[in-house]
């Protein structure tokens, strides 16, 4: 679950940026939110590992 609750982290602090990239022009806001994209690729990856692994230990 921690790393579920990064993800919503990460989301809540791209949010800002985002709506300065898309509503205002900001390019560096727009950097701020592609480097927050890559941060969330890689959280959901390792939830879905994480999931993957959980589930499959009661096997």
């Amino acid at each position: 679950m921690e790393k579920f609750n990064q993800i919503k982290e990460v989301i809540a602090a791209v949010e800002q940026d985002a709506e300065q990239f898309y509503n205002k022009g900001n390019k560096a806001a727009g950097t701020r939110v592609r480097n927050g994209m890559q941060k969330l690729k890689t959280l959901a990856g390792e939830v879905r590992a994480q999931v993957t692994e959980l589930k499959n230990k009661d096997k």
